[in-house]
This record gives C-alpha cells, structure tokens and sequence, in this order.
C-alpha cells in the first residue's frame, strides 16, 4: 500500500510539472489575441491649397505587411504579417503634382495577422504590446522626386522621408514609392522600406523550435485612394 501510494503521489507530480510547464509555454506565446477598438480612420490633413484633391486610402483594396527571417526548426522561413487596417489621406495638385501632400498613414497593430496564433499572440503581447499601442504611425516630413505632370497610366516613383511610430519609438525612415495614376480619381501604389528590429527596441522572446530572427524587418504597403473629386 505505501508503495502504491509513493507510486501515485509521483505520477501526480510529474503531471503537476507537465501543467506546469504548459503554463509557461502559454505564457511565452502570449494570451488572448487583441481586437481593434474600432473602425480605423484617417488622421486629418491640412492641405495648403484647396484647389486639391483629397485622396482616401481604400482599406478593402489595400495591404500592410511586414517581412521578417527566421529560422524554425534548422529551417530558413520567411514570416509574413498584414492587415488591410490602413488609413491615410493624400491632397493631390492637379495642375503641379509636384505640390502634393501625404498625411500620416495609420495602421491597427492588433490585427497584424500571420500564419500563426502562436505567433500572432506573441506579436501583440510580447513585442507590439498592442494593448497599449494600438496604432503604428508613419509622419511624412519631406517628398522627394515628384514629377511636375503625370500621364494617366504612367507609373512614377518619387521618395518619403518622415518619422515612424512603432509603439513609444519614433524614428526617421525613408520610404520608396511607386504610383500609377489609374484615372483622375484613383492612385494605386506601393511603398516599401527596411527597419531594424534594435532601432524601435523589438525584442523577440525566446521560444522552442525557433534558433534566429533577422534583425531587418521588410516593411510594404500596397494602396488604392480613391478621390470623389
């Protein structure tokens, strides 16, 4: 009989320690997912010039995402996460393209969405802290390489340099940008530029299965704005 209850009392042990340690696994890959508090929506943009027109960044024709290496299982993987929770506002010159305005660009963290649950819990809890900073912010300060005209069709690539907000860092990055004018109310575009995890302090939790995260993050955006003239 003692030797049974020995026997049991180890058995409950060892399955304490397994719940245990299951714990702490959920624990390193986060708690419950966020939800944005609500619909997303543009900041305001002053435009110098009423004779412009303002462009509005259409959510379901638009992408956000973020590329970034790692290595799962002795396997090279490269991570992908988007949203289409993206607002912005451009005030477009029709007659000098040159004097065009970009407000700031805002996107919902909280619904940064990857492959993975896991992971997307981690992301909010543990690096994003979405419960706290729920939007990531890009400020245009300057526009460089604007053409003076455009030829409806045409794709031209200018460049924007302004702060980006991810959490409480705020930093200068440059984006690349490539418009094609599809009429004279709609602008399709792509915008990318390449960050490092260390400059906004993006600190990747130690978890099984995963021996390295690269440091760059690949950042794009792909948009549609739409004016209604």
């Amino acid at each position: 009989m003692k030797r049974s209850i020995i026997i049991y009392g180890i058995i409950a042990l060892i399955v304490l320690v397994l719940l245990a340690g299951a714990g702490v696994a959920l624990f390193v890959l986060g708690g419950a997912s966020s939800q944005a508090s609500g619909p997303i929506s543009a900041p305001e943009l002053e435009a110098d010039d009423s004779g412009k027109l303002l462009f509005e960044i259409a959510q379901e024709d638009s992408t956000v995402r973020f590329l970034i290496g790692e290595v799962l299982r002795g396997e090279p993987k490269t991570v992908v996460g988007q949203t289409n929770q993206v607002a912005g506002l451009i005030a477009v010159d029709p007659v000098d393209y040159s004097n065009t305005e970009v407000g700031t660009i805002r996107i919902n963290a909280r619904t940064l969405m990857t492959d993975d649950n896991r992971r997307n819990r981690m992301l909010n809890n543990r690096i994003l802290h979405t419960d706290q900073f729920e939007f990531i912010e890009f400020t245009p300060t300057t526009l460089e390489g604007l053409p003076n005209e455009i030829t409806i069709g045409q794709p031209f690539t200018f460049q924007t340099t302004g702060d980006l907000m991810i959490r409480d860092v705020t930093k200068p990055v440059t984006f690349e940008i490539t418009v094609t004018p599809v009429s004279e109310t709609r602008l399709e575009a792509t915008a990318a530029t390449t960050i490092q995890r260390g400059d906004y302090d993006l600190v990747i939790p130690s978890v099984p299965f995963v021996a390295n995260v690269s440091e760059e993050v690949h950042l794009e955006i792909d948009f549609v704005a739409i004016s209604n003239g």
